[in-house]
């Protein structure tokens, strides 16, 4: 009962702690003066074969470049995949790096291709990313305000596409929405060090760490990885105040292997605290069986449970559910949904996200028995 309780606690912090946000701050009262700023590139990355979702993320940024002189909207693929009409970069498949495969390999060729300088910017997207104008104004705000932080994040949403089509994944998902506004709360606002790590999606860099770092990287979990390196050379990371939104895996098979290879990858990084996470994933499958055993126990064989016992798993059980909770009801809010709906599906998640917490555990499992040799693209 008590193996989730350091997750929980965190997340519990994160969730009762003032959050510092910079849009109540006046910035031309204060005289504040903005950080210079060249290139701000919207980067959708891709492998390119999914069009459909290239193109609905090419339609709903390519307005953007209107917003500031300083915004480039392009798209990245990998050779053979093209796309005419629109600002695409293709990676060759001549180029290669040191350690470097897939996603990485063609975000190192990028950096080369772009040169970047420590006044220009990437906002990494993927392929099923949308990030809408107010959210971009919120980048700049970020970049140009806040100079004290070379790298940072948002909160991602599922809600773009085909939101509840499946409710087994919506709410699955809805985690790690929860965990954006909780835990990772907490690093970008208080820490200002990647001690959870990061997410490939919605990650805002400076061309000064994607120079000193690169992308030349050999993990299946590259943007933890490229976000331990960058704290190791010194550079900080705040909390951008805005949203993008993306889509749940469609398939049983694509949310294993999307699990799988974070899970993986994180086990494999070099450094302590990743290992120490992942460990904490491990033992989620323990503490799995001895609930389902616990409780089946308990009706055989009643025993009393100690009250500083029974508030401790309280608080940990409390709080894991409503970070699913939390996390239906934000997209159901942002997504429009009529308010008596959105309170419907309230009761709707506390049941289904008991499935989500088994496949979340048969994930561990299937990477601790199979784990992947390369890096799965599921599809979306």
């Amino acid at each position: 009962w008590l193996l989730p309780l350091p997750y929980s606690l965190v997340c519990f912090f994160g969730l009762v702690l003032p959050f510092r946000t910079t849009k109540f701050l006046d910035y031309e009262r204060e005289g504040i003066k903005k950080r210079r700023v060249d290139n701000l590139y919207i980067l959708t990355v891709t492998k390119g074969d999914n069009r459909d979702a290239v193109y609905r993320a090419w339609n709903a940024h390519k307005h953007l470049e209107r917003l500031h002189p300083c915004i480039r909207v392009h798209v990245l693929t990998d050779e053979p995949y093209f796309f005419e009409n629109i600002n695409c970069y293709t990676c060759p498949k001549s180029f290669s790096t040191g350690h470097s495969k897939y996603k990485a390999r063609a975000l190192e060729w990028y950096r080369q291709t772009m040169r970047y300088s420590e006044h220009d910017w990437v906002l990494h997207l993927d392929e099923e990313s949308v990030i809408d104008d107010e959210s971009i104004k919120r980048c700049l705000e970020f970049i140009w305000y806040e100079k004290d932080f070379h790298f940072g994040q948002g909160v991602i949403l599922y809600n773009q596409y085909r939101y509840w089509s499946n409710w087994i994944y919506t709410v699955a998902d809805a985690i790690r929405v929860g965990d954006d506004v909780s835990r990772f709360a907490l690093q970008y606002t208080y820490f200002h060090r990647p001690i959870f790590g990061a997410h490939g999606s919605f990650l805002l860099t400076n061309g000064l760490v994607e120079n000193a770092v690169t992308w030349d990287l050999g993990s299946l979990t590259e943007d933890y990885q490229f976000a331990m390196k960058a704290w190791d050379r010194g550079f900080r990371c705040g909390k951008v105040c805005g949203i993008i939104r993306e889509q749940s895996p469609m398939d049983f098979i694509g949310f294993m292997k999307q699990r799988r290879r974070w899970y993986v990858g994180i086990r494999r990084l070099p450094q302590l605290l990743p290992k120490i996470w992942a460990g904490f994933w491990s033992l989620g499958i323990l503490s799995l069986y001895c609930t389902i055993a616990a409780i089946v126990a308990g009706f055989i064989i009643p025993s009393p449970t100690p009250r500083w016992f029974g508030f401790l798993k309280d608080l940990s059980y409390v709080t894991f559910v409503y970070l699913y909770l939390i996390g239906v009801f934000i997209q159901d809010i942002d997504k429009g949904v009529n308010p008596l709906l959105a309170f419907l599906r309230i009761p709707l998640t506390f049941v289904v996200q008991y499935i989500a917490v088994v496949m979340e555990g048969l994930a561990v499992m299937y990477g601790i028995i199979f784990p992947p040799k390369d890096f799965d693209v599921i599809k979306k």
